[in-house]
């Protein structure tokens, strides 16, 4: 039953959320599963990093879909986006730690920066 409650919610927050709040949660996915990955890829477990590192790329590859493209920015912000998603295909080739590494370091600070502007415009 709690995992049936967490699950509605879940789906309740995406339903709900405005578009900068979606795009602060496909953040958060990206971190999450490249971070699962990393430790996956650590203890040996290659079917679950590769899982994981899968699900970063799809979201990788949802961000690049939903970009703005009206804004000059939009351009800059694809190119970091595929870099980080072909550095992902290469690392989840070679089981490459760090540079899933690198490109946690790359997501965490689109988060943190995400997040900063949706304070600054609420």
């Amino acid at each position: 039953m709690t995992n049936l409650a967490a699950q509605q919610y879940r789906q309740n927050s995406v339903l709900t959320a405005t578009p900068g709040e979606l795009t602060l949660q496909l953040y958060n996915g990206l971190v999450k599963f490249i971070k699962l990955a990393i430790v996956s890829t650590e203890q040996g477990k290659v079917p679950e990093a590769n899982e994981n590192l899968i699900k970063s790329q799809d979201i990788l590859r949802e961000l690049l879909c939903t970009l703005n493209t009206k804004y000059p920015i939009a351009k800059d912000m694809a190119a970091m986006y595929e870099y980080m998603l072909e550095c992902l295909i290469k690392a989840n080739i070679h089981k490459d730690v760090a540079m899933m590494k690198e490109v946690l370091g790359y997501a965490e600070d689109f988060r943190t920066t995400w997040a900063q502007a949706l304070k600054m415009v609420k």
